[in-house]
């Protein structure tokens, strides 16, 4: 099917790229996130090398930080920047948080400019996190000199679970990240028919191999440092515990840091307006997005996600390639399961180093994926050193916002009797994971289940110390296992119960 066209036909270009890392050593050097975005657009805007040097930009778009609460973070940025970078009337824009919406934008972005609705954009996002725990640690909140917070605003905390809610998630204590990536860890490794061992060594390698690229590349975090090996990555110690089986602290994500990024698109037509160097260009090609849904418990299957791979296919289509012709895979998670769920879908090695640059014609096509939420949303852009090869940029996003033609068992609320540990064999894998405490014993089993009479699915919390005990001991498999669930009335939970008294 030929992708859909738009009537300008201006060719999207990504002509300047800039980033910040302020790994400072004191306060005084501790920037808010406004600042690191200001310094990361004027290094991009350097970056296109414009020989007229008169580029301005008609758009400003911003992923939504969590550090900082702002009441108008787009008119801030374009007021710092000035009327000499900024056009009178720009289109100022700031997402909700999150992974997915810097591939989300590049799409759109290239969208607009294609159709002759922009003629320069730029993208932005950045965090100040370690900055802002710095002050918090020595009692200065809100930190000296940042701009006044919009207490309006929702502050974003991934660790509050009363953000789930009091629907299933939110009295059965599970939703959060850290909760739904182990879930599908579990659920793949299963799948697989892998050991625990096998599993960790899989995610651990892949990890160091991360950590070995971050720590050469000069605006990452661990710049510098010297590389994790995959035995420390995936050891169980005091300083990496557990969180969630089956990851340990260096496998979840860690967002206590300063860093920012942006982008800026224009036109090939505008660039050589502007004298902007071809060896600059970069061609958006073409992008796609989709969603899995917030509500986890509804989802099809716990060891892939289809949101992924309607993206990456329609993605891949609407750019006029194929799967072969990529030569360069950027997945971002901040969990080993989504490298892991899209290498499956796409046939590659997940420890395959996914880095390398288009620029200087070391690479060709690259793909980069961006993940958000909890594994719920998913957003693929395309990018070359080259053209598309045929038609203009397409007019309309290939995908609807949520997935389609995805079925999925019944869910109840409230379950009661025989009940298994979903299983390959239910259409679903092993569906459960086990929340840690800081000394490092286990403290709740957060479970999906499957009624035996009915095949209903059901969220469900650990019965007693035995069942826990079982659902944490890595020696043996869970998939398949039996149980009895019960609810109870009380706080409106389901608890399972694994043994020989279960049904007492």
């Amino acid at each position: 099917m030929a992708p859909p066209t738009t009537g300008a036909g201006f060719t999207p270009v990504i002509v300047g790229v800039g980033e910040v890392r302020n790994k400072h050593a004191g306060l005084d050097a501790a920037a808010e996130p406004a600042e690191l975005m200001l310094a990361a657009i004027r290094q991009a805007l350097r970056d296109t090398a414009s020989a007229s040097g008169a580029l301005v930009v008609d758009s400003i778009a911003v992923v939504q930080p969590w550090t900082w609460q702002y009441g108008d973070l787009p008119g801030l940025l374009a007021a710092r920047l000035g009327a000499g970078a900024v056009a009178a009337g720009a289109r100022l824009h700031m997402t909700e948080h999150g992974g997915n919406q810097p591939g989300l934008l590049c799409d759109e972005a290239a969208r607009a400019i294609a159709s002759g609705q922009s003629k320069a954009a730029i993208i932005v996002g950045g965090e100040a996190l370690a900055s802002l725990a710095a002050f918090q640690k020595v009692g200065k909140y809100p930190p000296p000199g940042w701009t006044e917070p919009d207490l309006s605003g929702i502050r974003i905390d991934l660790s509050d679970k009363s953000m789930l809610g009091d629907g299933p998630a939110g009295r059965h204590g599970m939703g959060l990240p850290v909760h739904v990536y182990p879930l599908y860890e579990n659920g793949l490794r299963a799948r697989l028919g892998q050991t625990y061992e096998q599993n960790s060594r899989d995610s651990a390698e892949m990890y160091a191999a991360f950590d070995a690229v971050a720590c050469r590349h000069e605006y990452s975090w661990r710049a510098g440092e010297r590389p994790r090996s995959a035995q420390e990555i995936g050891t169980v110690t005091a300083r990496n515990r557990v969180i969630c089986s089956p990851y340990p602290l260096l496998m979840n994500a860690f967002n206590t840091v300063n860093l920012a990024a942006a982008c800026v698109l224009t036109s090939v037509e505008h660039a050589r307006e502007l004298g902007i160097p071809e060896d600059k260009w970069v061609y958006v090609l073409g992008g796609a997005g989709t969603s899995d849904g917030n509500e986890f418990w509804l989802r099809n299957n716990f060891y892939s996600s289809p949101a992924i791979s309607q993206s990456v296919d329609a993605a891949l289509r609407v750019s006029g390639l194929e799967r072969n012709e990529i030569d360069c895979f950027d997945f971002y998670s901040c969990f080993p399961i989504v490298p892991k769920i899209a290498c499956q879908h796409l046939g590659l090695d997940p420890v395959r180093t996914l880095t390398r640059q288009i620029r200087g014609g070391k690479v060709r096509n690259g793909l980069v994926l961006a993940n958000g939420g909890s594994l719920s949303y998913q957003h693929v852009v395309c990018l070359s050193n080259k053209p598309r090869k045929a038609g203009p940029y397409p007019a309309q996003p290939p995908l609807p916002k949520l997935v389609q033609q995805v079925e999925a068992p019944e869910f109840v609320e409230s379950a009661e009797g025989l009940a298994t540990i979903e299983s390959n064999r239910q259409r679903g894998c092993v569906q459960f994971t086990v929340e840690f405490s800081r000394n490092g014993s286990p403290e709740s089993g957060l479970i999906v289940g499957r009624l035996d009479k009915t095949g209903q699915r059901f969220l469900a919390n650990h019965g007693d110390a035995a069942t826990l005990a079982r659902l944490a001991d890595t020696s043996t498999e869970m998939v398949g296992v039996r149980g009895w669930v019960r609810h109870n009335e009380s706080d409106s939970r389901n608890l399972l119960f694994i043994g020989t008294d279960a049904k007492i």
